[in-house]
């Protein structure tokens, strides 16, 4: 019996849908346990999952036990990187 690419094709890609909302569902839940925000406004703001990776590094220099120095000169160093999540996060609570 000959395979069926189209069909295998619309198969996997169902797969790896399925598989990357679980794992967004995963990540929103992380992070909501950190924070103030609810799994569906984490996933919201950020349906990216690399803006939630940002977001969860961005918490990790915030909530650092370093000085406040060295954690202001973190953010200044990574600011292009954590932009757009600040902005995304300014927004949402200004």
């Amino acid at each position: 019996m000959p395979v069926d690419w189209n069909a295998l094709d619309r198969e996997l890609d169902d797969i790896i849908k399925e598989s990357g909302d679980r794992t967004d569902a995963k990540l929103a839940s992380k992070i909501s346990s950190l924070t103030r925000m609810t799994d569906d406004e984490v996933q919201s703001l950020f349906p990216d999952p690399a803006d939630v990776k940002k977001l969860s590094e961005l918490m990790q220099i915030v909530k650092s036990a370093d000085e406040r120095n060295t954690r202001v000169n973190h953010l200044v160093l990574n600011a292009e990187k954590f932009g757009g999540v600040v902005l995304t996060l300014i927004e949402k609570f200004a």
